[in-house]
């Protein structure tokens, strides 16, 4: 089986978010224990599993612990992976997924990967101790969706945190934790922490940004926004809010190609 690792949302080479890439051949079938065992193996935040289905596509996105319902950096890097090294200049892939036809455009030329997902609202919610000795940081407001969203003073705050990752376990009602805040030289910035799926800290995130565009969207009074993720790696979301869907684009760049041999 054909195996590919593209980092996603990079701003320069080992950075952004790696995810892996298996291609599915006509005729290979794999069961889900299988691609699980294969996700766990391949020790990255994602692993993506793509099969052609006519002019469309099937993806499933796999952590090294569990499938996962959306996932924005592995939709990227499947999309760069077909692009390039399948139907070479496509400018518009459908992905069939467990969150319905996602769409991606792609712009080859400056490398640029535009994908349409879902918006999802957030709701407040109260904030709990357990909250705060996650963080070790002041939260100002807290909100929850597929993920709890902690919104913290300042991109300092966001950058410098050293969170309680086993502590952050007990966390109820959510896959994963964003911690963001208003932006010095974007519109904001964030990190994302999954410890219960196997991710200690997600390099660039986005799923995540199917709540921070509306979320920031609202507060910013913007349509478009770009927004940065501040992980060791680091990364760039080019953002836009479409009401119900959001438009998240970033750039991917090839780290390695091989072989999984079954």
């Amino acid at each position: 089986m054909k195996y590919y690792v593209v980092d996603s949302f990079i701003e320069k080479n080992l950075a952004g978010n790696p995810a892996g890439v298996c291609l599915l051949e006509a005729g290979l079938e794999l069961n889900e224990a299988t691609m699980q065992r294969i996700a766990a193996g391949n020790k990255l935040a994602e692993t993506a599993f793509v099969k052609k289905n006519g002019e469309q596509f099937d993806l499933r996105w796999f952590t090294p612990e569990v499938e996962i319902n959306l996932c924005g950096h592995a939709t990227l890097a499947s999309s760069f992976v077909i692009a390039n090294f399948m139907d070479i200049g496509r400018e518009e892939i459908k992905f069939n997924t467990m969150s319905g036809v996602l769409t991606v455009s792609i712009n080859i030329r400056d490398n640029l990967y535009e994908m349409d997902f879902p918006a999802w609202e957030v709701s407040p919610v109260e904030i709990t101790q357990l909250m705060k000795d996650c963080l070790n940081a002041e939260i100002s407001e807290a909100y929850s969706a597929r993920d709890l969203l902690l919104l913290v003073n300042s991109e300092e705050d966001v950058k410098n945190l050293v969170p309680n990752i086993e502590l952050m376990r007990n966390i109820p009602d959510c896959f994963a934790v964003i911690v963001t805040a208003k932006g010095h030289a974007c519109d904001f910035v964030s990190r994302v922490f999954a410890p219960n799926a196997g991710i200690s800290e997600d390099p660039v995130t986005g799923s995540s940004h199917s709540e921070l565009i509306p979320f920031w969207s609202e507060r910013l009074n913007k349509k478009i926004m770009v927004a940065k993720q501040l992980s060791k790696r680091g990364g760039t979301i080019f953002c836009e809010n479409c009401g119900k869907r959001v438009k998240i684009a970033g750039k991917g760049l090839l780290y390695m190609a091989g072989e999984i041999n079954l």
